[in-house]
């Protein structure tokens, strides 16, 4: 003889199976990342290089003997210089994510996008070839890395 269920019965298998169902929707799957460097060690392998051969890609020169520019001459170099701007924009994801990022500093999240902002402006300079572009945009990396530095980096008083 088949039995169903009393409406008692009923009633606690459909709360407990959606209780069971809604602990599972709200446990987080783990991240499919897994952050190798803390920040400073992100921004001596990959933020510092980055910004270097940005910053470095054009100058004017100003001596007794006249005025040099210089900017990328080839495609490779330009390259070079695009390849550098993505590396700062998306380290500004990088800088996004946890541990890097705290639970609630909107401030570092803010400098951080940021970061992304001015980095994807710096590969459209670099991509457009445009030496004055790249010069005006690097001076916003500049910006926005060196409001980074005074909030976020602690100076050793020994120093």
């Amino acid at each position: 003889m088949v039995r169903f269920p009393t409406f008692a019965a009923r009633l606690f298998l459909a709360v407990t199976g959606t209780l069971g169902a809604l602990a599972c929707a709200a446990a987080p799957e783990p991240a499919p990342y897994r952050p190798v460097a803390n920040v400073k060690e992100l921004m001596e392998a990959t933020v510092q290089p980055a910004a270097s051969v940005y910053w470095n890609s054009v100058a004017t020169i100003v001596t007794r003997e006249g005025v040099e520019e210089r900017f990328p001459k080839t495609d490779e170099a330009w390259e070079a210089v695009w390849g550098a701007a993505v590396t700062i924009a998306e380290s500004g994801n990088l800088m996004m994510m946890a541990p890097r990022a705290k639970e609630g500093d909107r401030e570092w999240i803010s400098l951080s996008q940021q970061l992304v902002n001015v980095g994807e402006q710096a590969a459209k300079a670099a991509g457009a070839k445009n030496p004055e572009a790249v010069l005006s945009t690097g001076e916003q990396v500049y910006d926005v890395c060196t409001r980074c530095h005074m909030k976020y980096i602690v100076q050793d008083p020994a120093s």
